[in-house]
């Protein structure tokens, strides 16, 4: 049971393995002991198990030079298997313990939920001011909103077995985020994740717009640039000076927050800018086809399916 609580399919099969090990030299040399020394096998049992267990009381020994070889084979070999299981259960048992206090847990999140899988540095930062739905990584997984959020990510998320551990083909799974260190790492994991889960929508950072384009065509519409971002919000705040403030202001703001909503049958038919003025929230824009639309210079019409980006009190 402790060993199912503590450990991971891979470690509790290391260490059934070097438990059957230990067990199987014990019980050998417990045999070879008896019959060579001329001792039951209860008694050989005995000797075995106290030298194991480097106990040695003494009161059985040896009685010649086959029983000393079978001694020191049975201390060479029993001893550091057995050492090696407690060293393994005692590093898992605090590693356990450690996740418990830094809150990382491996209990799946409850209700709805969002998928990061990579590395980033621009990531950990984002997801401290997360006010939405728990966040679950493949490398460490939190059940709550992610006070620690710096610990979820995976070095190692190209693995097939990475993005399949964050069990992204559940229903609560909302979304998506996939980062890299590279972006043929981002593309792998786009893969392998879209194998997975074909209807999940991502967001994937990347930098290379030929990388952007393969990634449109395995179905992931939404593809962010960090430098791309910040390169086009330095050309707006040239144009205007207070473009960035706005900006900001925007995505910074805890008195506010975004959301994406369905258009409801009231909004359907009508056009955009009908809808803002009959809306209470600031209407952003529009999601049309997969695509943001900002409506501006041009008339949109809100059809079913379309979705509106709005900012809206955020209710604390």
């Amino acid at each position: 049971m402790l060993l199912v609580r503590v450990f991971g399919v891979r470690h509790r099969r290391h260490v059934a393995i070097l438990l059957a090990a230990a067990v199987a030299c014990l019980l050998a040399g417990a045999a070879l002991f008896a019959a060579t020394q001329h001792y039951p096998l209860p008694t050989g049992l005995y000797w075995a198990i106290t030298t194991a267990t480097t106990v040695g009381y003494g009161d059985v020994l040896p009685r010649n030079a086959v029983g000393k070889v079978i001694a020191s084979a049975v201390m060479l070999t029993t001893i550091p298997l057995l050492a090696s299981v407690f060293a393994l259960m005692t590093g898992a048992a605090a590693a356990a313990g450690v996740r418990r206090i830094l809150a990382m847990g491996h209990r799946f999140p409850d209700g709805a939920y969002r998928i990061v899988i990579g590395m980033n540095q621009a990531v950990p930062q984002s997801l401290t001011s997360w006010s939405g739905p728990a966040i679950r990584s493949c490398s460490s997984l939190t059940s709550t909103r992610p006070a620690c959020a710096r610990r979820c990510m995976s070095s190692g998320a190209t693995r097939p077995s990475c993005p399949s551990s964050a069990r992204p083909g559940q229903r609560g799974a909302q979304q998506a985020l996939i980062t890299g260190e590279s972006d043929g790492d981002v593309l792998v994991v786009a893969v392998l994740l879209r194998k997975l889960a074909p209807d999940l929508p991502v967001v994937a950072l990347v930098r290379s717009p030929s990388v952007r384009e393969a990634l449109h065509e395995l179905g992931v519409q939404q593809t962010i640039s960090a430098e791309g971002l910040i390169a086009h919000t330095l050309a707006k705040s040239l144009e205007a000076p207070h473009a960035g403030d706005m900006l900001s202001q925007l995505v910074e703001s805890d008195r506010h927050s975004l959301a994406e909503i369905e258009a409801d049958a009231g909004a359907v038919g009508k056009l955009l800018s009908a809808v803002r003025d009959e809306r209470s929230e600031l209407v952003l824009g529009l999601v049309h086809g997969g695509k943001f639309l900002l409506g501006i210079g041009e008339e949109l019409v809100v059809a079913a399916g379309d979705h509106l980006l709005i900012a809206r009190p955020q209710h604390k």
